[in-house]
């Protein structure tokens, strides 16, 4: 698992609008990247409205979430929430996989590979600043909120 400290992994992936979205683009300003498992689902649905209400808050602070939808699911995700984050495709895992969020789960006795709910604040020099595991959404942004403003 990352720790504050270490350097953000190296990533390229397509945002909602099939941008590339790179650590090159990222660099000179922190930022806040919060990994979900699935778009239109409650507990994800709640993270990134909760965000979104938040974000004119973070100011230059840039808020991504990463899933391994598509573009195009992210795109219909955003538009029935009015959602005001940048949503990032890892259909491959990629990124998910490097910061090693891709896991065993279980649920009701059944056993499937998932993502970790967990959100990183990255520092302008591509550092990590704080990680925050196991998330539970009500009330998530705000806390990473007060600690990116800190």
């Amino acid at each position: 698992m990352l720790k504050p400290g270490d350097a953000f992994p190296s990533f390229s992936l397509p945002d909602q609008d099939e941008k590339i979205v790179d650590n090159t683009s990222l660099a000179g300003n922190p930022y806040v990247i919060y990994f979900y498992p699935k778009d239109d689902t409650s507990g994800c649905t709640m993270e990134a409205c909760e965000f979104t209400e938040n974000l004119p808050k973070f100011g230059d602070i840039k808020v991504i979430g990463v899933s391994p939808d598509s573009a195009k699911k992210h795109t219909k995700f955003i538009a029935k929430y009015e959602l005001g984050v940048t949503l990032l495709a890892d259909e491959e895992k990629q990124l998910i996989s490097a910061c090693g969020l891709w896991i065993e789960k279980s649920m009701y006795g059944r056993k499937y590979m998932g993502v970790d709910r967990t959100t990183f604040l990255v520092g302008a020099d591509g550092k990590i600043i704080q990680v925050w595991e196991k998330v539970k959404p009500a009330g998530h942004a705000a806390e990473v909120l007060k600690a990116a403003k800190s």
